[in-house]
C-alpha cells in the first residue's frame, strides 16, 4: 500500500514505543519519515535503519521539543532534506505518576514544557510551513477520562492538548489542514509499563472490553487513518483508542 506516497511526516518522540511503531507504519504506506528524538540517538537510528531496510525513506533528527528554537530547527532540517512537511505527529511526551502531595515544581514545569508547549509550538511551525491538505495528530491519553490516582499532572497536560487541538481546528481549516487528537488507553510501551507490577497490569486489562493491554500497532493503525485522505472530514476531534476502557 502506498496511500501516503510522496508525503513527508514528522513524528516527535519517534525513537521508541508508539512513536517508533507509527514511524514504521507511515513509512510502509509510502511516507518519507523524520524520526525525531531528544535523548536516544541509537534507538532513533535503529528505527531509521528498519525503515530503510524495508525500502522506505527516513532520517533521524535530534530536537528537544520543549525548546522553540529546536522545534524550528526540526522543521528546517525536514524541509531542507525532503522539501516539505505534509504530516505532523506530536507524540513526544513524558509521564510521571505521583500523588499531588509529591509533585514538585520542576516536574510540573517539565511536563507542561514537553507535553503542552512542545505540541503547541510544533503546531505553530506546521501552520507556517505545511502545505494544503496537511494532517496534524496530537497525543492525549484515555486516562484523562478515568481519574486514576497519581495521574493528575499528566492528565492535566493532555487535557490542554485536547483543547488546543479543538481550538486550532478552524484556524487550520483555512488551509484545509486537519488537526485531531489520539488518546490511547494502557499500551505496552516502556513509558507505560515502568513501575507497574503484574497485579496492576492484570487489573488494567480487566478495565476494557477485550481483556488485554493495547499494542503499539493498535495505535499506529488508527494514526494511519487520521493522516490519510480518507480522514479529510474529521478535525478538532479526540479519538479514544482504548478497547472500550472509557
Amino acid at each position: 500500500m502506498t496511500k501516503l506516497q510522496d508525503k513527508v511526516a514528522i513524528i516527535t518522540g519517534a525513537s521508541r514505543g508508539i512513536g517508533a511503531q507509527s514511524a514504521k507504519r507511515l513509512a510502509e504506506l509510502g511516507a518519507k519519515v523524520v524520526v525525531n528524538y531528544a535523548n536516544s540517538p541509537q534507538a532513533a537510528d535503529e528505527v531509521v535503519a528498519d525503515i530503510v531496510e524495508n525500502g522506505g525513506h527516513a532520517i533521524a533528527v535530534k530536537a528537544d521539543v520543549s525548546k522553540l528554537k529546536e522545534i524550528e530547527q526540526l522543521f528546517e532540517q525536514t524541509i531542507s532534506h525532503f522539501g516539505k512537511v505534509d504530516i505532523l505527529v506530536n507524540n513526544a511526551g513524558i509521564m510521571h505518576t505521583v500523588p499531588i502531595s509529591a509533585v514538585t515544581e520542576e516536574q510540573f514545569d517539565q511536563h507542561f514544557a514537553i507535553n503542552v508547549k512542545g505540541t503547541y509550538f510544533a503546531c505553530q511551525q506546521a501552520f507556517k510551513h505545511m502545505e494544503a491538505n496537511g494532517r496534524i495528530v496530537n497525543f492525549s491519553t484515555s486516562v484523562a477520562g478515568v481519574m486514576f490516582p497519581g495521574y493528575s499532572l499528566y492528565a492535566a497536560t493532555k487535557g490542554a492538548v485536547e483543547q488546543i487541538s479543538r481550538q486550532l481546528a478552524r484556524e487550520f481549516g483555512q488551509k484545509n489542514i486537519t488537526i485531531n487528537t489520539l488518546a490511547p488507553g494502557p499500551t505496552t510501551t516502556e513509558l507505560f509499563l515502568e513501575g507497574k507490577g503484574p497485579e496492576q497490569l492484570e487489573g488494567l486489562k480487566r478495565n476494557n472490553a477485550f481483556g488485554r493491554l493495547g499494542e503499539t500497532e493498535d495505535i499506529a493503525d488508527t494514526l494511519a487513518f487520521l493522516v490519510s485522505e480518507e480522514s479529510r472530514w474529521i478535525t478538532g476531534q479526540t479519538i479514544r483508542v482504548n478497547g472500550g476502557m472509557v
